[in-house]
């Protein structure tokens, strides 16, 4: 056992790997103390990695985008809920910033092995699968798994390794065909879906990369250590949401957000269903369509679902989720309230490797056109894609990740979909920064209409989670009148209080991503506080961190993503929301204040520059900002390339 106190931070960190695919070359180095300190580890330290890996003309399908894996500086550990993995790039999807990331136990896995991030450069030659052995690299062939979907990949490379107990990222069919919305899957069912990471991976010709560990983690004081997660634990298991979230996963909120009218249905025309219940994780359970449920490393609630269809057209399908955002997306969203077809669209998505949320969305707003007649039968080779026809839905899926006929023009995405189908399909097109969005209907919901806006990935809810603002949980509604001194605040369709609740958000988020923690513990549940995070980052380091200094390092980190977009180019009107819910009611809601309107967003915008303290007028982080936030070689660089106020 380490002596109290005096443990190398590389013991809880894990060392910096480099792969050259293009050199076939790997090397590690230790990351600085400095970097740590700073970023705390995980997507901080991706971030921090990124931007000086990077410069504004970076191609993101070129071989000089780095696919950064970084696992969390609590991946591994006991720490509740700590299972998860940050990929960082510049998205294909966007050309903007990209975090996405995924659960399961890959991330610890690779924590086991001595590494805490792993940074790809370069383009093999031909199809590779990295094979990582307690930190020893090899490069293996990949051409005979090149074409297979994600679950054959699984199972081919445990057999090629001789160990069914490794952890495998891989890329599916659609990743190998460059779609915009490709995912990177770990352990098959667990994905860092949105914004095209996938993509990035086919077009290094990397197919997967496998890893074992067999080492372990020493926090620097382990009593202190053992002490604050025995508290995070004790503490989310007495949420009142908790066992909701473990009976019934993300699905369980289905019927709720749709009551509140925040359930974007029919591409976003409405806002809530009619017919909502087969969709919810109730139904899922009361159906029998549930056989287990599965959790990430470390978690204490266990909200992945595992289903299966034994009967009826689609007997043998068996996949991982859905999850809340899936049921929407191939749901409502396309008009869809067949359960047994949503799980069969998304097995598809997961084992060709796609993100459920943007597949959807591409698939509904072909719907909309198909009906409005700016898209024909002939344009998509005799499917009759129309509202509710699950089985049209089923095969464009299958379409898109082969890029086959009009799938092809779909796999760019919907706002490149739109400029190529052209009228006035753009209207309909609900995305923002290139980026479809999440399945909450904004107009109903305004902390999350400012935090999609200023998201730098683009329009979703993965980067700050405001779920506090809907006032569900006597827990959220507490943290509502923290953030702003009232619990009056805990209304979604206020306006006021929104910037304060935004930033408090996506600091404590950052934070969360950084460590490896699920959103589900400190930000969608509350167990794990910002102080108490700051004691898990001190045991485990043995430097101590105030709560102040910990939500500070998330404010650099959020800072810090924003200048990578600043730098390539984004001013104001980028921090934007989709055009139908700037512009247009729904049946659902036909009072004044249920839109995004223009000038609701720009006062918020506003409120939110002023917090941060960046420019009104381009958004970007001044020169003091970044200055007091330690980030001045930031500052310096943006300068030199006339960015900065």
């Amino acid at each position: 056992m380490t002596r109290e106190g005096t443990a190398d931070m590389r013991e809880i960190a894990g060392d910096i790997l480099y792969v050259d695919l293009s050199e076939r070359r790997a090397w590690r180095e230790p990351a600085l103390h400095e970097d740590i300190l700073n970023f705390l580890g995980g997507r901080g330290l991706n971030a921090h990695l990124l931007w000086k890996l990077t410069g504004p003309d970076t191609d993101p399908l070129g071989p000089d985008n780095p696919l950064i894996f970084g696992a969390g500086l609590l991946s591994g550990t006991e720490v509740p809920c700590s299972g998860r993995t940050t990929v960082t790039c510049r998205s294909p999807a966007t050309r903007w910033y990209l975090k996405t990331s995924g659960g399961g136990h890959w991330g610890g896995e690779l924590k086991f092995a001595g590494i805490g991030h792993l940074v790809i450069t370069g383009r093999a030659d031909h199809p590779v699968y990295l094979w990582i052995d307690d930190g020893r690299v090899e490069f293996r062939d990949a051409r005979p798994i090149w074409g297979k979907d994600v679950r054959e990949t699984d199972l081919s490379v445990k057999k090629d390794v001789g160990d069914e107990d490794i952890q495998v990222a891989a890329i599916g069919p659609a990743g190998e065909r460059l779609v915009k919305f490709a995912g990177i899957m770990f352990s098959v069912y667990n994905t860092a879906g949105r914004g095209g990471a996938g993509a990035v991976m086919g077009a290094k010709n990397l197919k997967a990369v496998a890893v074992r560990g067999t080492g372990a983690l020493r926090a620097a004081q382990p009593a202190r250590f053992h002490k604050v997660a025995v508290e995070c634990r004790e503490a989310l298991l007495a949420e009142s949401g908790g066992e909701g979230l473990a009976r019934y996963g993300t699905a369980g909120s289905v019927e709720a957000v749709n009551e509140l009218r925040a359930w974007a249905s029919y591409n976003f025309r409405r806002s809530r269903d009619e017919d909502v219940y087969p969709l919810s994780g109730q139904y899922l359970v009361e159906r029998g369509y549930l056989k287990r449920r599965v959790a990430c490393l470390a978690c204490v609630f266990g909200c992945h679902r595992y289903t299966e269809l034994t009967r009826g057209e689609f007997a043998g399908c068996y996949t991982g989720g859905p999850e809340l955002e899936t049921l929407g997306s191939f749901g409502s969203g396309c008009g869809v309230s067949d359960t047994e077809a949503v799980i069969k669209a998304n097995e598809l998505c997961n084992i060709l490797g796609m993100d459920t949320i943007s597949c959807g969305s591409v698939i509904a707003w072909t719907m909309e056109c198909y009906e409005k007649g700016l898209v024909s039968a002939r344009d998509l080779d005799g499917l009759d894609l129309r509202w509710g026809d699950a089985k049209a839905v089923i095969e464009m899926v299958r379409r898109i990740a082969y890029r086959e006929g009009f799938g092809d023009v779909l796999a760019e995405g919907v706002r490149a979909a739109a400029r190529q189908v052209g009228g006035d399909s753009y209207r309909w097109a609900v995305e923002a920064k290139g980026l479809e969005q999440s399945r909450v209907d904004t107009r109903s919901a305004k902390a999350y209409a400012l935090a999609f806006a200023v998201n730098p990935r683009g329009a979703d809810h993965l980067h700050t989670e405001t779920f506090a603002e809907f006032g569900l949980s006597p827990e959220g509604r507490a943290l509502i009148a923290r953030i702003t001194g009232d619990e009056k605040y805990a209304d979604p369709c206020m306006v006021e209080k929104r910037a304060e609740i935004v930033r408090w958000h996506e600091d404590c988020f950052a934070v969360t991503d950084a460590l490896g923690l699920c959103a589900f513990s400190s930000t969608a549940l509350y167990g794990v506080t910002p102080a108490r995070m700051a004691e898990l980052f001190s045991a485990a380091t043995g430097h101590e961190i105030s709560e102040e200094e910990v939500m500070r390092a998330g404010r650099r980190i959020v800072t810090l993503e924003k200048c990578f977009n600043v730098r390539a180019g984004a001013v104001r009107a980028d921090d934007c929301l989709p055009w139908r819910l700037m512009h247009e009611h729904t049946p659902d809601r036909p009072d004044p204040d249920a839109i995004n309107a223009p000038e609701e967003l720009d006062r918020m915008l506003d409120e939110y520059y002023s917090l941060h303290g960046w420019d009104l007028e381009t958004s970007w982080p001044t020169s003091e900002t970044l200055e007091s936030l330690g980030l001045g070689d930031v500052a310096r660089q943006l300068a030199a390339a006339g960015k900065l106020r």
